[in-house]
C-alpha cells in the first residue's frame, strides 16, 4: 500500500461521494466526517462496505446475516453475527483486488484504522468512478451502433424509393409513350397553327391599314364635296351663270358622285371580306385556346414528373449524407474499439500481477481457515449443549400440553353446567313475570270493586 496506483482522496470528498453515489435515505443523512476522523467507527465502515456490495452485486445487507440451512447446524441464530462479518469479509476479499487492494483482512472490519480505511474507501471510489465512465462509453457506443442500424435501414428504404421512382411500371409505359407521341404531334400542330395565325394577322393588319387609308380618303372627299357645295352656293348668289356652264358642271358633279359610289361599294366589299376574316380568326382563336388547355395539362403532368425527379435527387442526396454519417460513425467505432483494446491489454497485465499476489496471499487465507475450523468445533460443542436444553424444553412442552387438555375438558363441562343454569334462570324469570302480571290484574280488579 506504500505505492498506490490510485490517489487517496481527502475525508470531505470521500464523505460527499458516499452520500451521493452509494448511500440513500437516512443512512446518507447520518453519515458525517466524525465517523471517519479522528477515530473510525466500525459500524459505519461495515455499513459502507455492505452498501457497496449491495450496489455492485445486488445482495441485500440483511441476507448476509442469515445462516445457510444445513443439517449439522441446530441453532443458526448463534451464528448470525459471525456469519455476517465473514460473508462481508469473503465478498470484500473477492472484490477489492479489482480495486488494486490485495491485503484486506478481518481487522479492517472489526478494528479499522484511519489511514487504512481512507485508502480502501478511496480505492472503491476510484473503481466506482471508473465503472461509471465505462458505462457511459458503452452507452455511447450502443447509441452509435443503433444509429448506424437506423441509418442503414433508412438508406435501404431510400434506395427502394429511388428504384420505384426511376422505374416506370409496364402498365404505365404504354401511356407514357402515347403521351410523348401526343406531345410531339401537338407541338408540330401548334407550330403550324402559330405560323398560319401570324400570316393571317399580318394580312388583317394590312387590310386594317388599307381600310383606314380609304376612310381617310372618303372623309377628305366628303370635306371637299361640302366645300365645293358651299363655294357653288356662294357663286350662285353672286353670279348669274349660263345654262351651258351649269350643264357642264352638273355632269362633272354627276361623274364625281358615280366615282364616289363605286369607291363606297368597293370599301363595303372589302369590309365584308375583313369581317369574314375576323370570324375565321375567332374560330382559330378558339382552337388555339383548346390547344393551350391541352398544353397546360401536359405541362402539369411534366411538372409532376419533374417534382418526382427532384424528390428522387433529394433522396439520393440524403442517402449520400447518411452514407457519409455512416462512414464517420464507423471511424468513431473503430477508434473506440482501439481504445477498448488498449484498456483490455492493460487490464490483462494488471490481472497477471494480481494473480501473482493472490498466490502469495492464499497461504494467509488457509491459516485463517484453520483458525475458523477450530472455532467451528467449539461451536459444535455448544450446539450439543443446546440440544440437551431443547430436549428438556420438549418434555416441558409435553407436560404443558397434557395440562392444557385437562383444562379444556373441565372448561367444557363448566360451560355445559353454565348453559343449563342459564336456561333454568330464564324459565324462572318468565314464570315470575307471568305471576307478577296476574297479581297486578287482580289488584286492579279489587281496587275497582272498592
Amino acid at each position: 500500500m506504500a505505492a498506490n496506483a490510485f490517489p487517496i482522496q481527502p475525508v470531505d470528498v470521500i464523505v460527499n461521494f458516499y452520500r451521493t453515489e452509494v448511500l440513500a435515505g437516512e443512512e446518507a443523512k447520518h453519515l458525517a466526517r466524525s465517523d471517519l476522523t479522528p477515530s473510525v467507527k466500525t459500524e459505519t465502515v461495515q455499513m459502507l462496505y455492505m452498501s457497496v456490495l449491495h450496489q455492485l452485486f445486488h445482495f441485500r445487507p440483511e441476507v448476509r446475516s442469515m445462516v445457510p440451512l444445513l443439517e449439522n447446524i441446530d441453532h443458526p441464530e448463534h451464528y448470525e453475527r459471525s456469519t455476517a462479518i465473514l460473508n462481508v469479509y469473503s465478498c470484500m476479499r473477492q472484490f477489492l483486488p479489482t480495486c488494486l487492494v490485495y491485503d484486506f483482512s478481518l481487522s479492517d472490519l472489526q478494528a479499522p484504522k484511519k489511514q487504512r480505511t481512507l485508502s480502501i474507501l478511496s480505492a472503491i471510489m476510484n473503481y466506482l468512478q471508473f465503472k461509471k465512465l465505462r458505462i457511459l462509453d458503452m452507452a455511447h457506443v450502443r447509441a452509435g451502433w443503433e444509429k448506424q442500424q437506423n441509418l442503414k435501414k433508412q438508406i435501404q428504404e431510400a434506395e427502394k424509393r429511388t428504384r420505384i421512382l426511376t422505374t416506370i411500371p409496364p402498365e404505365q409505359q404504354a401511356e407514357v409513350s402515347k403521351l410523348e407521341a401526343a406531345l410531339a404531334e401537338l407541338q408540330n400542330q401548334t407550330t403550324d397553327t402559330y405560323k398560319e395565325v401570324k400570316a393571317k394577322n399580318d394580312i388583317i393588319s394590312e387590310g386594317k391599314s388599307r381600310i383606314a387609308e380609304k376612310t381617310q380618303k372618303l372623309a377628305q372627299l366628303k370635306m371637299d364635296a361640302n366645300n365645293v357645295k358651299e363655294h357653288i352656293i356662294k357663286l350662285k348668289s353672286q353670279i348669274v351663270e349660263s345654262p351651258e356652264d351649269l350643264k357642264i358642271q352638273m355632269e362633272s358633279m354627276r361623274e364625281e358622285v358615280k366615282n364616289l359610289k363605286i369607291a363606297l361599294g368597293q370599301t363595303d366589299e372589302s369590309v365584308v371580306e375583313f369581317q369574314n376574316m375576323v370570324q375565321r380568326l375567332s374560330h382559330i382563336e378558339m382552337e388555339i385556346q383548346q390547344m393551350s388547355h391541352l398544353l397546360n395539362h401536359l405541362e402539369s403532368s411534366m411538372n409532376v414528373v419533374k417534382q418526382q425527379h427532384e424528390e428522387n435527387e433529394q433522396l439520393v442526396a440524403q442517402s449520400e449524407k447518411k452514407q457519409n454519417d455512416l462512414k464517420n460513425l464507423i471511424k468513431e467505432e473503430e477508434q473506440v474499439k482501439r481504445a477498448i483494446g488498449m484498456k483490455l491489454d492493460k487490464e490483462v497485465k494488471q490481472s497477471l500481477r494480481r494473480q501473482k499476489k493472490k498466490e502469495q496471499k492464499e497461504q494467509r487465507v488457509q491459516n485463517v481457515l484453520v483458525k475458523y475450523d477450530k472455532i467451528h468445533e467449539k461451536h459444535e460443542e455448544k450446539a450439543d449443549k443446546c440440544q440437551m436444553v431443547l430436549r428438556e424444553n420438549q418434555q416441558l412442552k409435553v407436560k404443558i400440553q397434557n395440562i392444557t387438555d385437562i383444562c379444556g375438558k373441565e372448561t367444557e363441562e363448566a360451560q355445559v353446567m353454565y348453559d343449563t343454569l342459564s336456561a333454568a334462570m330464564d324459565e324462572l324469570d318468565s314464570e315470575i313475570a307471568l305471576r307478577m302480571s296476574s297479581l297486578k290484574e287482580e289488584a286492579i280488579k279489587k281496587m275497582q270493586r272498592f
